[in-house]
């Protein structure tokens, strides 16, 4: 099982800004306890400074952790706020039958509401929703 987590990095901060990533934690902490064996790729994670990257550098990384989100059996979406990065992502899995599972206020956003699977509304939420064995339960009916 291949988990990938998307979600906000620089939203719509002006400039160099980006969004706290703690979230990323907590998600991986959520998803490790309940599935041991699993891969969880976490952009950040990897390009912990892309902020800093030059322009080609950036779309190198941009343009690979889109492949790999294509990739993976499962995505987690976090959207606080709106992301751009986030949506391709979303969209990219989509089109190849990935299972999208969000953490968003932003519900009757139709990125939100159209492309996932389920939305949360908060981390707890999904956590909760982790931890009482529902991921597992529907990633099993679906695979």
């Amino acid at each position: 099982m291949r988990f990938f987590i998307s979600g906000i990095i620089q939203g719509s901060q002006p400039g160099r800004e980006l969004h706290d990533q703690g979230y990323r934690q907590r998600i991986r902490e959520y998803l490790r306890a309940h599935f041991p064996e699993a891969e969880v790729y976490d952009p950040v994670e990897r390009h912990p400074n892309s902020i800093d990257y030059t322009p080609e550098q950036a779309r190198a990384v941009f343009l690979s952790d889109v492949a790999e989100a294509g990739r993976a059996d499962v995505i987690v979406a976090y959207l606080p706020s709106a992301s751009m990065g986030t949506a391709i992502e979303m969209w990219h899995a989509y089109q190849r039958g990935i299972p999208i599972f969000t953490i968003s206020p932003l519900g009757e956003n139709w990125v939100v509401k159209l492309l996932s699977r389920r939305v949360f509304a908060s981390l707890e939420e999904f956590g909760a929703f982790v931890a009482s064995g529902g991921l597992a339960s529907l990633l099993e009916v679906e695979g």
